[in-house]
């Protein structure tokens, strides 16, 4: 399926395109912040998990759900307040750095000042954090050992990162040399002429890069973290933090304890107030149980989990405030095909057989199996609802998402296809289970053997999806998976670079290095395109391109369902996290 390569450019103008919709809808009139009274502070925090989070090191986090761990333990250079009103959550402001920098030199030059009283939790006592911290955190995005699931926005776009990776790659991954690499070498396009100020140069303007900036990806990182291997469980042991809260105990799998950063200057956070005195997350939760806990108060909050279809029926008949939804632009379920593969003698190969199994999956099932209409909707394209690019259109039948069995069977026979038999893995994780067999029997219909296999959710993603190698030997034919864009704002970016390009450089997050130059000449147009109609309609293109050569069947967009125990005030979503803010909620005594 991979084209000529050739590399997605960066942003040429960008202009301020339709912000992603992040409309949070309680089910019942009244305030779903559940706010009464003055804030409080004091008590514990209890969230519970299903899984463990993807990373604790920020450089390296791209599972929307860990956005809410590093929010309270590590402070970014942008960031948005937490908010349940759609337009005030979705602007950027100032984190770190004092206000949201303005592009100059004609849009390739970022300059960043840095808050006056912003600390490290450093091992001999609290300590300034510095220009030199935030070129450090930039230069550990690629690392060998480790690299970023992000970082190839930066490594595109910021003057001299491409060549310092490049030089980065070559290093063996190992505490030394990676540490004497950093020191000793330079990203030309991050200067950090004092204490207070980095300079961002960029090889082409991108109004997008402030966004870029609210990423953990780009949080600064203190001069410990050199002496440990990225993410390694000695690094979580010696965790440096910036934000209100640090890390007191992590049990992978099991637990996670967060406790308060002595360190910590509220003043200087104009973000966080930290109300609770500690947060604990519970790992190992089924969505049932945890749903129990939230409505007997013995526990808060959810991580990873959401109410099923059942406790949503359950919670919209009563109209309990606590229940909420927000779109966030993304895709729920994509069903990806294994164009690596040898399997069934590489028919998947065939774009002819990938079209013919678009008519095969019975999309208005699915949505009912993740509670229906109310919460979800039928999808065609790679852009979800609230995308800048996202048009309703439908190449492979009417767009209702019906599956067509008999076209399906036919069109495998007219490219010569028999005794299809495909390797299926799922999470055993909420709805999944009953989701991936909603397609088992759909594809089953049009007379394709599928193998389902459970793959656990924690694994799913960081070690089984984005495994090369299981891809290459054909441990996997199907895949669903989800994707939401990776910041607040004009993001079809966020969406297509990481999924549906490739420069050669192989990306965490499309399995099969799937590339389209077509796709990829539109998407550059789109990127500078001087109106977001303009913009949206050329994504709009993309979003068509990419789909007739179907790498992905799109199956359907979800709204984010929270909900909360009724001691847990002001809750109030974060952005990024898609989930009420853990460094703001306060408990009622």
């Amino acid at each position: 399926m991979t084209r000529k390569k050739k590399a997605l450019l960066t942003p040429l103008v960008v202009a301020s395109a339709t912000a992603m919709i992040l409309s949070g809808c309680s089910t019942a009139e009244g305030d779903p912040t559940g706010s009464a009274g003055e804030p409080q502070t004091g008590g514990t925090l209890k969230v519970l998990s299903n899984g463990d989070t993807d990373h604790i090191d920020p450089q390296l986090i791209a599972y929307v759900p860990s956005n809410s761990i590093t929010r309270t333990i590590s402070r970014s250079i942008l960031s948005y307040e937490a908010s349940n009103d759609a337009a005030e959550r979705s602007e950027l402001v100032g984190d770190l750095a004092t206000e949201v920098p303005e592009p100059e030199d004609g849009g390739l030059t970022y300059t960043i000042t840095l808050r006056e009283g912003t600390t490290w939790d450093a091992p001999d006592g609290a300590r300034d954090i510095v220009s030199a911290d935030v070129e450090r955190g930039i230069e550990r995005i690629c690392n060998p050992y480790i690299g970023a699931a992000l970082g190839g926005y930066f490594i595109s776009l910021i003057e001299g990162m491409a060549e310092y990776c490049e030089g980065f790659a070559a290093v063996a991954p190992e505490i030394e040399p990676m540490k004497e690499y950093i020191e000793s070498n330079d990203i030309s396009g991050v200067e950090t002429p004092d204490d207070k100020t980095v300079v961002f140069r960029l090889v082409e303007p991108a109004s997008d890069f402030t966004s870029m900036l609210s990423l953990a990806t780009a949080n600064p990182a203190p001069v410990e973290v050199l002496d440990y291997l990225p993410d390694s469980p000695e690094y979580r042991n010696n965790f440096v933090a910036s934000g209100p809260y640090t890390v007191a105990e992590h049990k992978p799998d099991v637990k996670l304890t967060l406790e308060r950063n002595p360190s910590w200057n509220a003043d200087s956070d104009p973000l966080r107030k930290a109300y609770v005195d500690s947060i604990e997350m519970t790992m190992g939760i089924e969505v049932d149980a945890g749903m129990q806990q939230l409505q007997a108060g013995s526990a808060d909050m959810l991580f990873d989990l959401q109410p099923s279809p059942a406790n949503i029926q359950q919670l919209t008949s009563v109209g309990d405030e606590k229940f909420t939804t927000l779109e966030n632009g993304g895709v729920d379920q994509f069903l990806w095909f294994n164009t690596k593969t040898d399997n069934n003698d590489g028919a998947l190969q065939k774009v002819e057989v990938r079209q013919a199994l678009q008519y095969a999956i019975d999309k208005a099932a699915v949505v009912q199996v993740m509670g229906g209409e109310e919460i979800a909707t039928v999808t065609n394209g790679i852009f979800g609802p609230g995308i800048n690019g996202h048009e309703p259109f439908s190449l492979y039948g009417d767009g209702d998402g019906k599956a067509d069995p008999e076209k399906a069977k036919q069109l495998l026979a007219d490219a010569g296809i028999e005794n299809l038999t495909l390797k299926f893995p799922y999470r055993n994780l909420g709805s999944q289970p009953d989701i991936a067999q909603t397609v088992q029997a759909s594809l089953e219909e049009a007379g394709i053997t599928v193998e389902l296999f459970p793959v656990p959710p924690t694994d799913y993603y960081a070690n089984f999806m984005t495994n090369r190698e299981n891809a290459t030997n054909g441990e996997w034919d199907i895949a669903l998976v989800g994707w939401s864009p990776d910041w607040v704002g004009g993001a079809a970016r966020s969406v297509y670079q990481p999924q549906f390009s490739f420069n050669g450089t192989p990306q965490a997050y499309n399995y099969v290095d799937y590339n389209n130059d077509e796709a990829n000449e539109l998407a550059a147009q789109a990127l500078a395109a001087s109106t977001p109609e303009e913009a949206g309609e050329l994504w709009h293109q993309v979003d068509q391109t990419v789909m007739e050569d179907s790498p992905v069947v799109s199956i359907a967009a979800k709204k984010k369902a929270n909900y909360h125990s009724d001691r847990v005030q002001n809750f109030a979503i974060y952005a990024l996290a898609q989930n009420g803010d853990w460094a703001n909620v306060w408990l009622s005594k």
